[in-house]
């Protein structure tokens, strides 16, 4: 047997619980991974909560969990790439809380050595979607870009993947997390009543760019700040986005950006600080991403 968070029911992070369930076994061209870090993201609990029911409604009991890292346990026929005891991260389909997942082999990334396995298994959706954010809004060494939400995990991860293609970046962030932002390579400024000014004095150049990881407010700032409204982009809110001209940047997942990233942060080019907490404590992790608050990204360890 093996254990997996199950959900029988829409609600707050008491309705996930762990059950036993039957070990799965990879089929034809898949392979099989034992868990040792699943992500915790903002989109599990909006399914967990129901926020998606409308146009992604579950069958109950459901699972959640769309990233992980851990290592090769076995392997389907025809698998020739990876073998028994390689230790590999990448995406799910809401199957990562789990011991156990299979998946295709070819979205399953080889973990760069130099790269400890808890990095690893945050990296996989925040790297995915600020890679492909940056790359949809061109972002490049001619650019300003305004990251809001900058201490979050894909803040972060943006933060640092602009500043190594060479833009300059303005970050958003609660005044607590300011160094921290700054030690990212941005310039960090507040939230809040203002926040328009407090941009155009952080770069009087003008910002041509913008990454919303934050919602309405900030995407209605960027609208003031931006000349060109295709390049304000949003991973939370795209019914405001597109309201002032701007768009949502939900990028497909690609093993290949995902190496790419896993690739630098072994080298320690860029960074994601963790926040870890035990299987069993699934719970309190969940309450932890709700908050909305602090740095990096939370994970689950098994």
């Amino acid at each position: 047997m093996s254990r997996a968070v199950k959900i029988n029911e829409y609600g707050g992070p008491e309705v996930l619980t762990i059950v036993d369930v039957a070990e799965p076994a990879p089929g034809p061209g898949e392979v099989r991974v034992r868990v040792k870090v699943a992500g915790v993201q903002p989109f599990d609990i909006k399914t967990r909560r129901g926020d998606l029911a409308e146009r992604m409604p579950l069958t109950f009991p459901a699972t959640l969990g769309n990233e992980y890292a851990g290592v090769v346990d076995q392997v389907g026929p025809g698998v020739t790439d990876l073998a028994v005891g390689d230790e590999v991260l990448g995406s799910a389909s809401a199957v990562a809380y789990a011991e156990h997942v299979v998946v295709p082999a070819t979205d399953a990334v080889r973990k760069p050595d130099g790269l400890d396995i808890v990095t690893a298994g945050a990296l996989v959706a925040a790297a995915q979607t600020a890679s492909g954010a940056l790359l949809e809004l061109g972002v490049n060494a001619g650019d300003t870009l305004l990251v809001h939400a900058a201490a979050g995990s894909v803040g972060t991860l943006a933060v640092q993947l602009a500043r190594e293609a060479g833009a300059t970046v303005i970050g958003t962030a609660s005044p607590a997390n300011h160094e921290y932002v700054r030690s990212l390579g941005a310039t960090p400024v507040a939230y809040g009543p203002g926040l328009v000014e407090r941009v155009r004095e952080a770069a009087p150049q003008g910002v041509t760019v913008a990454l919303d990881a934050a919602g309405r407010d900030a995407i209605l700032a960027s609208a003031e700040l931006v000349a060109d409204k295709s390049r304000i982009g949003t991973i939370v809110d795209p019914a405001t986005a597109e309201s002032v001209g701007g768009r949502a940047v939900f990028s497909p997942r690609s093993p290949a950006r995902l190496a790419a990233v896993a690739a630098l942060a072994a080298k320690g080019t860029v960074i994601l600080p963790v926040r870890t907490y035990p299987f069993e404590d699934v719970i309190e992790a969940h309450r932890a991403v709700e908050s909305g608050h602090g740095r990096g990204k939370v994970v689950l360890l098994l």
